[in-house]
């Protein structure tokens, strides 16, 4: 006849067992529990969240938008736009004929030959030989008041030797004794006329007549 026997030791191994795995599962239970309460609360609030900003974004006031196009009138063509084809036109070049180079001979400069100067006037020593004294025209008025000078006369005179002209060039001081000498070489009949070569030409030249009282 078979002996049941007990064993404790095996029974209660067997407990220990099955708790840990009720807790195992128990803990599973309430993170799972955890996770879902927090999605939904995430989720809930996300929701909303968009429910306002719709409601935000419908309330509030549209903003102006900008006049609309004006109308096109079909009746009007646009302008049409003719673009010009380009035409290239080739024009043949004429080539130049070539330069013919000569040789130049340069001619020898002569140089101008300057004829000689005209020999110069001769006056002879005695041109003037013909003048009147002074004494006959010296002015009366000159003489009471003691009036002396030497006044310079340029005059000119022609081939033949009359006097062509007369000038007062260098006046004495006073003017009775300068028209005095003015009128002694208008009054003198001829000079002799310079030579040039022998032949009597017409010329010009200064002339001091002194105009002195006598005794002094």
């Amino acid at each position: 006849m078979a002996e049941l026997s007990y064993h404790p030791t095996q029974d209660a191994s067997y407990l220990s067992r099955r708790s840990v795995v009720f807790i195992v599962i128990v803990l599973v239970h309430i993170v799972a529990i955890w996770a879902f309460a927090t999605g939904l609360a995430r989720s809930g609030a996300r929701y909303l969240q968009t429910i306002l900003q719709t409601n935000i974004i419908q309330t509030e006031k549209p903003k102006d938008l900008p006049p609309p196009p004006p109308p096109v009138d079909l009746k009007v063509r646009p302008p049409v736009q003719v673009i010009a084809p380009d035409i290239n036109i080739t024009v043949p070049v004429e080539t130049p004929p070539p330069i013919r180079t000569e040789a130049i001979t340069a001619k020898p400069v002569v140089a101008a030959v300057k004829p000689p100067p005209p020999p110069p006037l001769v006056w002879p020593n005695d041109w003037s030989a013909n003048v009147p004294s002074t004494e006959d025209y010296y002015p009366p008025a000159s003489t009471r008041a003691n009036e002396e000078g030497r006044p310079v006369v340029h005059l000119c005179v022609q081939a033949n030797g009359r006097l062509q002209s007369v000038a007062l060039l260098t006046g004495s001081g006073f003017d009775r004794l300068d028209q005095a000498a003015l009128a002694l070489i208008k009054a003198t009949p001829r000079f002799k006329a310079p030579t040039q070569g022998g032949k009597p030409l017409e010329g010009c030249r200064d002339l001091a007549i002194k105009f002195q009282l006598k005794g002094k």
